[in-house]
């Protein structure tokens, strides 16, 4: 199994609530070690893309400090709706940086949770409740390739790229009596003297950080080694927290057999009645209030990214089929069901490797075909190069794609070599456009 970058980025995390919960201050400091020269910084804002934008929420950062000094940045729109602070903040460094030279950047931002927003980063007046994930300006680095500057898309779904991190400290400053749920292993809680208690989390390697604040339902169990927190709001209906952990254990069980072992030591799951579906985070996810119909189909999907982007990287802009066909395809194997690929290959499908650009400039329902085509049809796709070649040469080829390409950010061309040894697997993804 690959091991973590060793100068990976060291980042520490500060959030500190607003007492509604509908806002936050945060503090970012990070220390930075590239593989290549730069005389910049770039960060991205996600929360400021059209989808949670319009909604209400935004990321402002307000100050930047590099090595003790104040320095200028630029905010750049990057795909941002008019009138809302950019997706892309550059740093000019003070002095260029050399391959293998370390920089600490100090950041300071203001986040705005919008009321009920049905994505990553919201609040919930009445079910007192904030959750916030990608919400910080996140390092946009790859290695070997240096920094990624693609836009915002108004198109559901992720579009971040991040190198994984040394999350050295995480820290939440609440009101007392709300729980919270973090991002790794849980650090400590520290009393204010203002009414206020701090929540201190830490993990060794993620590329993302998910949050949730409130008046919470929370329930823990071990699940094949990992410590799974649920936590529901008070406005959710459907199930209890038990239902949700019995779900996770069950999708859990037919991952690990295909997949190996949970990656992460801690799971952290927020339930909220104002969201309709899932979102996945490195060691975290957010789920809404779904019918128990959908539930199995919808836990084993989001589960499987804990591989597909949270352990194994893609750029999900530039590569979403990175991602999202393979946990489509893990869901599918997992659950025993899926849509037939003889029933959807009929030539005339876009193409799986398109990028979230591709699909937001060139169709009516652009959201609509990303999902038909990158989740539906790519994992139907990869569940037929598997039957043609035979489950045992599949699995064990995707084994080896996953060891060699933990901790790193994978694009098409590693997909190819972890399979070069069965064709029919390559000639199946050319078939969909998902190899070139």
């Amino acid at each position: 199994m690959a091991e973590p970058w060793p100068d990976r980025p060291v980042v520490d995390l500060r959030f500190e609530m607003a007492p509604d919960l509908a806002s936050a201050s945060g503090r970012e400091v990070v220390e930075f070690t590239p593989d290549l020269d730069t005389c910049e910084l770039v960060f991205r804002s996600w929360v400021n893309k059209p989808a949670t934008a319009l909604a209400g929420s935004a990321l402002a950062v307000t100050g930047v400090r590099v090595d003790g000094r104040d320095v200028a940045s630029t905010d750049v729109p990057a795909g941002a709706p008019e009138g809302a602070p950019g997706t892309l903040v550059e740093v000019p460094l003070p002095e260029c940086l050399a391959a293998g030279e370390t920089v600490t950047a100090e950041l300071a931002f203001d986040l705005v949770l919008g009321e009920q927003v049905n994505e990553r980063v919201g609040s919930s007046a009445g079910a007192e409740v904030a959750w916030f994930a990608t919400a910080f300006p996140l390092l946009a680095w790859e290695r070997g390739r240096g920094w990624e500057r693609g836009p915002a898309v108004p198109v559901i779904g992720e579009t971040a790229v991040s190198e994984d991190f040394a999350l050295r400290s995480l820290e939440v400053v609440a009101p007392s009596g709300y729980d919270v749920l973090g991002t790794g292993a849980a650090d400590g809680t520290e009393e204010g003297p203002d009414g206020t208690t701090t929540h201190s989390f830490t993990a060794p390697a993620v590329r993302d950080v998910a949050v949730a604040v409130g008046d919470l339902d929370v329930a823990e169990r071990t699940v094949g080694g990992t410590r799974v927190h649920v936590g529901l709001d008070r406005e959710v209906e459907q199930a209890g927290p038990q239902d949700w952990l019995d779900q996770i254990e069950e999708s859990t069980g037919g991952l690990v057999d295909l997949l190996g072992p949970l990656p992460y030591q801690d799971l952290w799951v927020v339930v909220l009645s104002s969201q309709s579906s899932g979102i996945e985070f490195p060691g975290a996810l957010q789920f809404g209030d779904v019918d128990p119909g959908q539930r199995r189909g919808l836990v084993t999907h989001e589960l499987a990214h804990m591989w597909f982007y949270g352990w194994v990287g893609n750029d999900q802009g530039e590569h979403p089929w990175l991602d999202e066909s393979f946990a489509t395809f893990a869901q599918s194997v997992a659950d025993g069901d899926g849509p037939s690929y003889a029933e959807l290959a009929d030539g005339d499908a876009p193409p799986v490797g398109g990028s979230m650009s591709y699909f937001a400039e060139g169709f009516r329902r652009p959201s609509d075909v990303y999902y038909d085509t990158v989740y539906t049809l790519g994992g139907a796709a990869l569940v037929e190069a598997r039957e043609r070649v035979g489950a045992e040469a599949f699995d064990a080829a995707l084994a080896e794609y996953v060891a060699t390409n933990a901790h790193s950010v994978v694009v098409p061309e590693d997909v190819e070599e972890s399979f070069a040894d069965l064709p029919e697997v390559l000639e199946v993804l050319r078939e969909v456009g998902a190899l070139s």
